[in-house]
This record gives structure tokens, sequence and C-alpha cells, in this order.
């Protein structure tokens, strides 16, 4: 295994084993085109060089029970899609990460979000199926709105909900466009032109269906000094 001071070289990754120092965070494994070998590989330079956990996103079902077989022991969730080496951590952000879905379909990408955000030592409250078109929904989680200390807004189709959310927030709110709806959603792509063009003050908007993103970016802020609830 060679490899400078601050990285692993394993032929097929270089794994950045200085980022906690740099950032504050190790790194975290993309699982998508990643095989189960390789993605055993760098787990297993990680853990060597003291890393304790370990997130590994995009893992589809199949390459977890392969992962598994390997003999890598981590906990998987097949709806976020993740698997997570060495447990979760207790939470010491400043306050509560509220994940707000627009509907069933963004399941996937908002429970991405949210394990990102507990992986990364967050307390995290989720509430689904609130979006626009049933108003009534969402507003009954005003209070929730009203507590949280950063929000994540997941929606795809017109992508309206980051929108109606940041009329009500008073802390900042990450908007996340998903690739759900019909086809003049193109893919997520009319979500996230909306999103852009929201005129709710505080919304910011990470690419399509990057749950990961939206996670890592609300637990930054909820770790921010002077933030405490």
């Amino acid at each position: 295994m060679g490899g400078g001071a601050s990285v692993i070289d394993l032929g097929y990754a270089c794994v950045d084993d200085e980022r906690a120092g740099r950032t504050g965070v190790s790194e975290v494994i993309y699982g998508a085109g990643k095989t189960a070998v390789q993605i055993a590989g760098i787990v297993e330079a990680m853990r060597a060089n003291g890393q304790e956990r370990v997130l590994i996103t995009r893992l589809d079902a199949a390459k977890a029970a392969e992962l598994k077989d390997l003999g890598c022991a981590f906990a998987y969730d097949e709806t976020a899609r993740c698997g997570v080496v060495g447990g979760l951590p207790g939470p010491d952000g400043n306050g509560e990460i509220l994940v707000l879905t627009a509907g069933t379909s963004d399941l996937p990408v908002a429970e991405e979000a949210a394990l990102t955000a507990r992986f990364l030592g967050n307390r995290v409250h989720a509430v689904h199926d609130v979006g626009v078109a049933g108003i009534h929904r969402l507003l009954a989680h005003v209070e929730e709105i009203s507590r949280a200390q950063v929000i994540i807004a997941v929606a795809g189709m017109e992508g309206a909900l980051p929108s109606v959310v940041g009329g009500l927030a008073r802390c900042p709110v990450i908007a996340v466009p998903t690739s759900v709806g019909y086809g003049a959603n193109f893919e997520g792509v009319t979500a996230l032109l909306a999103m852009l063009n929201s005129c709710a003050s505080g919304v910011s908007v990470v690419n399509i269906d990057n749950g990961f993103g939206a996670g890592f970016q609300a637990s930054l802020i909820n770790h921010l000094p002077g933030r405490e609830a």
C-alpha cells in the first residue's frame, strides 16, 4: 500500500486520509460505479488509518449483499441506499435539522440526506408527503418548521415546496430537486430551475437527487459557532 503523507494509493483509488483534519469530515465513499471489492478495499484502508466511521452512499441492495459476503461489517439502509461502518455518533449539533418531502416518491433522496446528517452528528426530524398539492399537510407542521435550525426541502415535479417553506421558516432552507415527475419534469431539471428561481429569501439549492450534499451542507450550518437553539 503506497502513497504520500496524505494519500493512500490503492491503485484504483487514492484515499484522502487527512481530509478530516482539513475539513472536519473524513472522506465518504460514493458507491455507484465501484465494485464491492473496491469498496471493501477502501473501507479497509480508511479503518486501518484510524477512521472510526465510514459512510457509503449510493449503495444498491445487490452490491450491499456482496459487500457483506466479503466480510465488511456495516449497517445498510435500503431506502437511503447507504451503508454505515462503525455506527452513528451521538448528535452534537446546535439544534434540529428538519427534512421535508413533497411526496413519498422523494423518500430515497430525503433519507440519504437524513442519514448523512445523522452520520455527521446531527439530530434529525423527518416529515414526509407534505407537498403543496395539499398545503394543509405542510401547515400542520408549522411548529416543527419554526424550531428547526436548518430545513432540507426535497421535491420533484414542479419543485414548489422549498419556496413555500422559505416563506414560513426563519432558518436556512436547502432545496433538493429530485428526478421524480412526468415528461416535462425533464428528470429533475424543471424542479431544479424552479428552486433556483425561488422568490423566497434564504433558499439555497443543491444538484438533482443530491441528498448527500444537502445533508452535508445542513450539518455545516448546524455546527456553526453561536447558533445554539
